[in-house]
């Protein structure tokens, strides 16, 4: 049967309320064909999330409704191989609840790591640039520090950007700035840019949406970021208030420039095969002037509009020519260049390899 997990939404709830309601699910569900597992509780937040397996989403809410009449805000199906990469497959139960090694209520809370790594080089002497396209020697540093502090990697089939998830917010932010530290000092090895996100996030939102929106705004996060800068998200921060400290080669975002940063991506992704599709166009859909545009995007990039514009442009055609969707001139005019000798140029600027050696 279908696995699926919920989350609800209380003024106010506790853990003693959620067990009782979980025990009255586990007297209810028999009749019906589905079998509430587990629960996760943030008295804080007033969230609730619920694992469970039933023949739909219509039958697994109709437990709850008849059993204490809590119905939850969003349901969403999980594939099970994917639930346990997002909420690690080694739970401790208490009655239902789930609870970290250390006896504390797991909140349900995962932080997604994501780092973007491309080769540069002036080198046109090689036929097979595919080790400055992408550095494996860099990829191995990423994948051995994940490990090591405790993440698990995501499959993440858009791009070539290393994803993994972690249950502590703390791991996460410390396994980023070791990989920083490696990327940068490690000698003997080809140069390379690299970008890294952190973001944390609940397991369903509102929208019934499972970690798929929450990789996304990591991978938005670590492109946004400047030349080896890890971008972390606001509520990362809160977790980490005492780990954090003094953040050198990082940034801590804040709840505003989140949401700006939200609606810039979604705007440009929108139109990013117009060619017509500019700065003044971007002021115009996000209702800011010019100089705010500016002030904005280069306090979180370090790139001006145009900078960071063509950049978006770039990285997706990487992504499209690494998996062959079309020749160069198709792909020039899906990123929004009609001319595909500038697109060549502009693409060579950025990377320092033509788009033809792509492989």
């Amino acid at each position: 049967m279908p696995l699926f997990m919920d989350f609800h939404k209380f003024d106010r709830v506790s853990i003693e309320d959620v067990k009782k309601a979980h025990i009255a699910d586990l007297a209810t569900q028999g009749k019906y064909g589905v079998k509430y597992y587990q629960f996760w509780v943030n008295e804080e937040q007033g969230t609730v999330f619920c694992l469970m397996e039933g023949p739909d989403v219509e039958t697994c809410a109709l437990v709850h409704r008849l059993a204490h009449g809590n119905v939850a805000c969003a349901m969403s199906e999980v594939e099970p191989g994917f639930f346990k990469l997002a909420m690690g497959g080694d739970n401790w139960l208490d009655e239902g609840l789930t609870i970290k090694e250390e006896g504390k209520a797991d909140l349900g809370y995962r932080s997604i790591l994501l780092i973007a790594i491309t080769g540069y080089t002036l080198a046109t002497g090689f036929d097979d640039l595919e080790a400055f396209q992408i550095p494996h020697w860099a990829r191995d540093i990423v994948f051995e520090q994940t490990g090591k502090f405790g993440g698990r990697n995501i499959p993440w089939p858009h791009d070539d950007s290393l994803v993994t998830i972690f249950d502590e917010a703390s791991d996460a932010l410390n396994c980023a700035k070791t990989i920083q530290d490696k990327l940068l000092y490690t000698t003997g090895k080809p140069d390379v840019l690299f970008r890294i996100g952190l973001g944390t996030s609940q397991p369903v939102t509102a929208e019934g949406d499972f970690f798929q929106e929450a990789i996304r705004f990591s991978h938005r996060l670590a492109h946004a970021a400047k030349k080896n800068q890890l971008l972390i998200d606001s509520l990362t921060g809160k977790l980490c208030i005492k780990e954090i400290g003094e953040l050198i080669r990082a940034r801590l975002m804040n709840q505003n420039e989140e949401t700006f940063l939200s609606e810039i991506f979604d705007v440009v992704e929108g139109n990013l095969g117009s060619e017509q599709f500019g700065v003044k166009s971007l002021c115009k859909s996000v209702g800011v002037s010019s100089p705010q545009l500016y002030r904005k995007i280069t306090g979180i990039t370090g790139r001006s509009p145009n900078e960071f514009l063509r950049d978006i442009r770039m990285e997706r055609a990487r992504t499209l020519l690494r998996q062959k969707a079309g020749n160069i001139t198709q792909i020039a005019m899906e990123v929004g260049y009609t001319n595909p000798s500038y697109f060549a140029k502009c693409f060579k600027e950025k990377f320092g390899f033509s788009p033809s050696v792509v492989k």
